[in-house]
């Protein structure tokens, strides 16, 4: 039986949230001040290019991040209002909490921390690994800990992020190792500390309708269509950038074409699954993501994007009641199969592409374009060789998958203190726990009862 939650819970959110941003204001309004204007007419017009070269794709980012993501997670027929909001909350407070961690470690220079869009950018890629993790648990949990998550998965994502680019020298471009592998596994780890060794029952609220279904469709079109400004922003202006767009494209072409395949295939009425193609269709992007940039023939893209549609599709299929059935583990968005199989093997597929340029004898070459750090990385590659590199790709993965999932297995026990009000199982996936909706505002709607109103009314967190 669910704990009551503590009294007047619902004043944490919004003094937890009014204490941090007055802290943030004194923080800029002390160490936070712009890049210095160019002086010189020439580096001011390089600036500006610069600037129109990244903002569109920035964006672009943007509208992933808030529109389509956030529609993505609508297939809760009950919990589409509270999952847009706190998609929009969590993408504010972890860009936030990222600006000043990444400010105090990588931009603090006599003093202040200066601020850029490229600063910005960074923090943007640490807050999409939470709105990610939070996938596993969506639903089940109150914003608190939502927030509380957010606030222990920034700092770990910017270490392990350290670890693997700075001192293991991985190539990454789109984040399929530093980004979907890690805020994979430690979602999984949050969730399994969080509900512990107990079957977490099916809850009736949870089965989509076809309205729902719908939205969270319209959802996958939108980061199906930006996706590859998200994987190529990083690289180089020019062939590496052109080349991360064409692999992206043909990537995510190939996996939505493979999921109608896999899905009616694996029905035996040959109709086609929702969520398969809610989820499958992107399974390309998560996997191109350590490849993208590098010289390898079309072909490779698009077996690239079948494969990952199909190991997303399976997962959904075998690989999730398993998981539930013999480990207890709970993933209610199933971001293993999205974000934990597809960047699997898009590390794989990394390490066999930077074999294979190896023994190019054409002149085809591995370039990366991730910046200062992977430049670096890659003129390391001329004392370790091509199999060093190699081995690297996987000691990243490793060091991603089983880093994230014991801190997530960390952070999810301090999720599980009474004072962050976990909601009570029988009004999760409800708007009315956290909205003041129609129903209660006039009539109660069909499906909930007297006590539920009431419940609703009181234990808003």
């Amino acid at each position: 039986m669910a704990m009551s939650p503590p009294a007047c819970p619902h004043r944490l959110l919004p003094l937890s949230l009014g204490l941090f941003q007055g802290a943030l204001l004194l923080f800029f309004a002390l160490f936070v001040t712009y890049d210095e204007p160019s002086a010189q007419a020439e580096d001011a017009s390089v600036v500006a290019n610069q600037l129109y070269s990244i903002f569109p794709l920035f964006q672009d980012i943007q509208v992933m991040l808030v529109v389509g993501l956030g529609l993505l997670l609508t297939f809760l027929p009950r919990y589409g209002l509270s999952v847009l909001t706190h998609n929009f909350l969590l993408l504010n407070f972890s860009t936030q909490w990222a600006l000043v961690l990444q400010g105090l470690l990588h931009c603090f220079h006599h003093g202040q921390v200066h601020l850029d869009l490229r600063n910005l950018l960074a923090t943007e890629f640490a807050a999409v690994t939470v709105l990610i993790s939070v996938g596993a648990v969506l639903g089940r949990t109150s914003p608190c800990q939502l927030l509380v998550l957010a606030a222990c998965e920034v700092p770990i994502y910017l270490a392990s992020e350290w670890a693997i680019v700075t001192r293991l020298g991985v190539l990454d471009v789109g984040g399929t190792i530093t980004i979907h592998v890690f805020s994979c596994y430690f979602g999984l780890g949050v969730s399994k500390a969080l509900f512990g060794a107990v079957r977490v029952p099916v809850h009736p609220k949870e089965t989509p309708t076809p309205r729902s279904d719908l939205m969270s469709l319209v959802g996958t079109l939108i980061l199906w269509v930006f996706w590859p400004s998200f994987v190529a922003v990083l690289c180089q202006p020019g062939d590496a950038q052109h080349r991360a767009i064409l692999n992206t494209l043909l990537a995510m072409s190939a996996s939505a074409m493979t999921t109608v395949v896999a899905s009616s295939l694996l029905e035996r009425d040959g109709k086609l699954s929702p969520g398969h193609l809610q989820n499958g269709s992107l399974a390309g992007g998560v996997a191109i993501g350590a490849v993208a940039n590098m010289a390898m023939p079309p072909v490779a893209a698009l077996t690239l994007g079948s494969l990952s549609a199909v190991v997303c599709v399976l997962g959904f299929r075998f690989l999730t009641p398993f998981l539930a059935r013999k480990l207890l583990l709970q993933d209610q968005c199933g971001i293993h199969n999205l974000h934990g199989l597809p960047g699997i093997l898009g590390t794989a597929a990394s390490a066999v592409a930077i074999l294979v340029a190896s023994e190019d004898t054409s002149g085809s070459q591995v370039s990366p374009a991730v910046g200062n750090a992977s430049e670096a990385a890659w003129g390391q590659w001329g004392d370790s060789g091509a199999g060093g590199q190699a081995l690297c790709q996987v000691a990243g993965l490793a060091v991603a998958a089983v880093g994230s999932l014991v801190t997530g297995l960390l952070a999810g026990a301090v999720l599980r203190l009474p004072c962050l009000a976990r909601p009570p199982e029988r009004l999760c996936l409800d708007d009315s726990l956290y909205f003041k909706t129609m129903d209660q505002a006039g009539s109660r709607g069909p499906g909930s009862t007297p006590e539920e109103g009431v419940l609703a009314l009181k234990e808003q967190v």
